[in-house]
């Protein structure tokens, strides 16, 4: 399980690293105006965006998808140590993480 997560976040950093340093040789442009909020574009508020990025290396894509990458790392650990309870027949522990895993997944699909 920690060998998971080690991967899980280095490979996050590693995708994060690689889209900021294309975010930055590729940007060109007039500084920021950091006085007035600018939120980011539509296509970088969906898994379907970021992903349809990904295949031509847009930078802020890659970063999005670090930051995915990052969020899912301990959402897989729960998912494998539901299993793992699972196949050593431990039922407290199995539906402690049944319940945990649900939780984490509504709260992907619900805004608030």
């Amino acid at each position: 399980m920690g060998r998971m997560l080690q991967i899980g976040v280095t490979l996050a950093a590693l995708v994060v690293l690689f889209g900021g340093v294309l975010y930055l040789r590729h940007f060109r442009g007039p500084m920021p105006n950091y006085q007035q909020f600018h939120g980011a574009p539509d296509a970088y508020e969906s898994v379907h965006g970021i992903l349809n990025g990904l295949g031509g290396f847009d930078s802020q894509s890659l970063i999005a998808f670090g930051i995915l990458l990052l969020i899912a790392t301990p959402v897989c650990r729960v998912a494998f140590g539901l299993v793992g309870f699972a196949l050593l027949r431990d039922r407290l522990y199995a539906a402690v993480s049944a319940i945990v895993l649900i939780i984490l997944i509504l709260s992907f699909f619900t805004r608030r």
